[in-house]
């Protein structure tokens, strides 16, 4: 009998994985409005193997299971969650569920990181796909792992469908410490505050992305930023078991921005070339070094793909929907630019720093994250940027305080206050001249206006084109 918590997208999926496997399966979600899981066609055939409970059930109902598969969304002091794993109960994350089913022949690239990791994560899978690696990408970023190890099972005696999946993972996967999710290759790309309603501190949250690394040893290649104590000091003996790589310093990769040009070296792997990146066309020049690091992790995975094979395919590179995406250009010669998933200061940051030299009107707004009780921490990192371009609105329930923040930290252009995504988008068209973008980078959380980031940057995109 499984017990899987959180009906979500992977709840979801973790569910179907368990009946494929012919367990009897509870399905359990605080949301009374979901809907039985028997009545959905997806779920009919296992109807009578599947029980879902919605809204409050009784915590004793775990004393006794087998076994829980916990979905990322839900926080482990929930249900009595992180007392039934300290006692010794099998409580499994849905990342680990699903790869203790996917074949060892399988090469997992695993990106975790505070930004940049759907980026990375969608260049790997471009790269290895127009390669002719067939390759699964999910995790985090939308397609459950469970979805893998599905397709596994069902093509088991026909043979594999992917060589690799490429695996977003996110802090709350990592929260329970994984016995099968070994990845062959493992990047951290980052860690800034975020999170940090959950994790509480930045020590939980760099120990929960370091357990990205704690099943893997020998030749595998864990790749770290040069210069986050956080992270050097969570990943404590890992890193003398495993293959370092750096982002920014040697051995890793490090980026000629005048150039465009990516060196990487790790000579453990025998790994030493130049990528050229010139010829990527996605904004930003935080994108360079996305591309590099979803190169390098890709030769260091060991299937036959070499940088000069990767260099072929950086021309056709895209970035991630909702991520410094170009929506459209209008007829006012107004160039639209959706960056919804900025949630955080950080994010914003990065997008901004790729726009030098095009004045821009800048969308701030949302739910500013929160630190040490206090909201808009990071906005006035945002001054220097933003005072090379036309404007910033600013919206939302943080909207006031962030423009508080911005004018109290200098910033010399004009910042106006609307009360929604609707009325900045009004103002923006309002501000921006000829040959100017509109560039919706919020610098926090949507959840005051909207269901998550997508929604935002759908509505956004929707605006442009209205």
């Amino acid at each position: 009998m499984f017990h899987v918590i959180g009906l979500g997208k992977s709840g979801r999926a973790a569910v179907r994985l368990a009946l494929a496997r012919g367990a009897s399966v509870v399905a359990i979600d605080q949301n009374e409005n979901l809907g039985l899981l028997e009545q959905d066609p997806l779920f009919e055939k296992h109807s009578g193997g599947l029980r879902t409970i919605l809204g409050h059930f009784d915590g004793e109902l775990l004393d006794s299971v087998n076994r829980v598969v916990v979905s990322p969304g839900v926080h482990l002091e929930k249900y009595g969650l992180s007392s039934l794993w300290h006692s010794g109960k099998e409580v499994i994350s849905e990342l680990d569920f699903a790869a203790e089913i996917l074949p060892k022949s399988i090469k997992i690239l695993a990106v975790t990181g505070t930004n940049g990791k759907s980026t990375v994560v969608t260049y790997a899978g471009q790269m290895l796909n127009q390669l002719g690696v067939e390759t699964f990408v999910g995790g985090n970023l939308g397609n459950p792992l469970s979805e893998a190890a599905l397709q596994c099972l069902a093509s088991s005696s026909l043979g594999h469908k992917f060589q690799v999946a490429v695996v977003e993972v996110s802090s709350y996967q990592m929260e329970i410490p994984n016995k099968y999710f070994c990845p062959s290759v493992a990047a951290v790309l980052n860690l800034t505050p975020d999170h940090l309603e959950r994790h509480k501190t930045m020590r939980n949250y760099a120990i929960a992305k370091s357990r990205i690394f704690s099943n893997m040893t020998g030749a595998k290649l864990a790749i770290l930023p040069s210069d986050n104590h956080f992270l050097f000091d969570a990943i404590g003996l890992h890193k003398n078991e495993l293959n370092l790589a750096w982002i920014g310093n040697y051995p890793g990769v490090k980026i000629d921005i005048e150039e465009k040009i990516a060196r990487l070296e790790v000579p453990a792997l025998r790994i030493d070339s130049h990528l050229k990146l010139d010829a990527m066309k996605v904004i930003g020049t935080h994108n360079y070094y996305n591309a590099a690091v979803a190169a390098l992790s890709i030769v260091g995975l060991g299937v036959g793909v070499d940088v000069e094979a990767i260099g072929s395919t950086i021309e056709k590179l895209r970035a991630p929907l909702h991520r410094m995406q170009i929506v459209c250009k209008d007829s006012q010669g107004i160039t639209w630019v959706n960056d919804s998933k900025a949630t955080n200061v950080d994010a914003t940051y990065a997008g901004l720093t790729g726009l030098k030299g095009k004045k821009s009107v800048i969308l701030l707004g949302g739910i500013a994250k929160v630190l040490d009780g206090q909201e808009s921490i990071g906005f006035e990192r945002l001054v220097e940027l933003l005072n090379y371009h036309r404007c910033v609105i600013t919206f939302g329930s943080s909207g006031a305080l962030i423009q508080r923040t911005l004018s109290d930290g200098g910033l010399r252009i004009p910042c106006i206050r609307a009360t929604n995504l609707v009325e900045a988008v009004h103002f923006a068209r309002r501000k921006a001249k000829h040959g100017d973008a509109i560039v919706l980078s919020p610098g926090c959380t949507s959840f005051d206006e909207f269901r998550d980031f997508e929604h935002r940057g759908m509505v956004f995109q929707e605006l442009a084109f209205s």
